[in-house]
This record gives structure tokens, sequence and C-alpha cells, in this order.
């Protein structure tokens, strides 16, 4: 990163793209807390978090997902829901009772995987399911938690034109108060599901603004679109 400034309102849905090596998720991992700022600040709700443990930020309401799938592929899928949405209560401390004790998680698990579409593979095995499943999934455990911003690192990454569609339009059916933060590489899926582009080059904000004023700027053009 080189002297990023970055202001996010609470509801805005941001896209940050640029060319591969821009930097992208190493901003997003700045911001969750995967890595450590070695200059600067990062501000959560109004709070000073540059120095917090990532568990602590996504207690504040922060989740993210990954360029690379990450679930676990033997638990089946409402497993690997209940995994999540036990993760930021007391009853993941209570290792002496079974999870079927607790049927609020489980209603809840539930509704967040008809939220996303998973409803009738939730007791599907993670390993068998469809790439595009698998993304499906990863969003499930990133809402999990009721976050109120929400980082998503590529969701389209190796899915058909088809799931691409269909994933813009989970992403659009989203909470309007969460705040949404995508690293997109596909263009017009980035452009259909947000307002607002922070263009990253060289670790730089090169262009922010509107999608029509970013789509519309000669560097852009010339660096991402290869114009």
């Amino acid at each position: 990163m080189d002297d990023v400034t970055l202001a996010v309102r609470a509801g805005e849905r941001r896209a940050l793209i640029g060319p591969n090596g821009a930097g992208k998720t190493t901003l997003f991992n700045l911001i969750s807390g995967e890595l450590s700022a070695s200059a600067g600040s990062i501000t959560l709700f109004g709070r000073d978090v540059t120095r917090a443990a990532a568990h602590r930020r996504a207690a504040l309401g922060l989740a993210r997902t990954f360029q690379i799938t990450n679930v676990f592929p033997s638990l089946t899928v409402l497993e690997n829901c209940l995994l999540a949405v036990q993760a930021l209560s007391p009853v993941k401390l209570a290792m002496h009772r079974s999870l079927g004790r607790y049927p609020v998680l489980h209603t809840h698990a539930r509704a967040t995987l008809e939220a996303v579409g998973l409803a009738d593979r939730a007791g599907a095995v993670v390993k068998h399911l469809s790439h595009g499943e698998q993304r499906q999934l990863e969003i499930a455990l990133a809402l999990a938690g009721r976050p109120r911003v929400l980082l998503l690192d590529e969701p389209t990454a190796g899915l058909s034109p088809a799931e691409s569609q269909m994933m813009a339009g989970l992403i659009k059916r989203l909470d309007p108060a969460m705040t949404v933060l995508v690293i997109e590489h596909d263009m017009d899926i980035a452009l259909e599901i947000v307002r607002h582009v922070t263009v990253l080059h060289y670790g730089r904000v090169i262009a922010d603004g509107t999608r029509e004023d970013v789509r519309a700027n000669p560097l852009v053009r010339e660096i991402y679109l290869g114009a």
C-alpha cells in the first residue's frame, strides 16, 4: 500500500478494482486484521482498530470472504453455517453441550442458508458442492454473524457467466443497511452491483468516484482496460 486513504459510508456499496498485483487483497487483509499496518490508521465505526486482532474486528461487526474459497469440505453445508453462527456467540465456549441443544442457532443457520439460496443443500457435504455453491456458502458464513461491514474478495472468481449473474443478484439483495466493499475482476459485474468505485494501481488510489466517472476516466481506461 502506498498512502491509501479510503473512507466508506454506512450502507455504501463500493467496488475496489484494479489490475493483478494492484494491492486489493492486501488492503482487505489490512482492514480485516490479517496483516498489521506498518503506518497509518484503520478506523471502524469510529474506533481505532489499527492494532486490534482480526477476531476483535469481527466482534465489532466486520466480516469477509477470501479470494480462494475457505470452507470445511468434509462437513455439511449446515454444519459449516452452524460453526459460523456460534463463532460470535457465548455458545462457542459451551464445550459440554452439543449444538443440537441450541435450536435458535439452527434456526439462524437455516435462515442464513435460505438467504443465499442454499436451503435445499443444507445436508450436502461441502466437497460435493459445485464451485459456485461453495462461493455461496462462503458468503453465508460471512453473513452468519450479522455483520455491519462485509468485505467480498472476488466473489465471482471461477464462476460461469450465469453463476456470476446469480452472485451479482445475491449481493444486490443484501441488507441495504450493511456496508459492502467488494473486490471484483469483472468490470461489468462490479459496475452492476455498486454505485461507487475505487481503483488501485501499484498500491495507490488512482481514481475514486461514481461508476460513470470511473468508466470514463482516461487513466483507468489506459491502465485497467488497456485502451
